[in-house]
């Protein structure tokens, strides 16, 4: 069976509520979470808003322990227990990975709720970085019923892989509001 590559993913709010959403990429039309504020024009540190703009997928993480490695056109890393991403604006690390120590601050990557067993890394607040507008906005596992993410797209598992067998280097990642 052919694949057919996306070129662009549109994720929009659902009208009146605005943390959850919809995702489109070409045919499939996926229900997601987004952040608890909904999505946000400014975006800022721990402000919970999923930023809005047009974003490049980068790599791809994903828990080795709980599933195969994912078949996608992306750079590809395997989550190791001390792998973390670094959120806090007066580190030089921030908004990007980093091996943390266990008394270091840090999202930690490795977690035991699922949510990051497959999580796709996006170019946002990179080029250039900016302390405290943002980071580790990732498209990740949901968690059940759509609970709000801290700023994050989230689709169910079986979506999240459908959707990255389909995702390559040029695909854009459009999130509007």
């Amino acid at each position: 069976m052919r694949r057919i590559s996306l070129a662009t993913i549109n994720v929009r709010p659902r009208p009146g509520r605005r943390s959850q959403g919809w995702l489109r990429a070409g045919s499939l039309v996926l229900p997601v979470a987004l952040g608890r504020a909904g999505v946000k024009a400014n975006k800022r540190e721990g402000d919970g808003g999923t930023p809005r703009g047009r974003y490049r997928p980068v790599r791809l993480w994903w828990r080795g322990d709980r599933l195969p490695r994912p078949r996608i056109l992306l750079p590809a890393r395997r989550i190791g227990r001390a792998d973390a991403w670094c959120e806090d604006p007066a580190d030089r690390r921030y908004n990007r990975s980093f091996r943390r120590s266990a008394n270091e601050p840090g999202d930690r990557l490795w977690r035991e709720d699922g949510l990051y067993d497959l999580l796709l890394e996006l170019d946002h607040n990179t080029r250039p970085r900016v302390a405290g507008l943002g980071s580790a906005v990732f498209i990740h596992v949901a968690r059940r019923g759509f609970a709000p993410t801290a700023g994050c797209v989230a689709l169910r598992l079986h979506d999240l892989q459908i959707l990255l067998s389909r995702v390559h280097s040029r695909t854009r990642i459009v999130i509007h509001n």
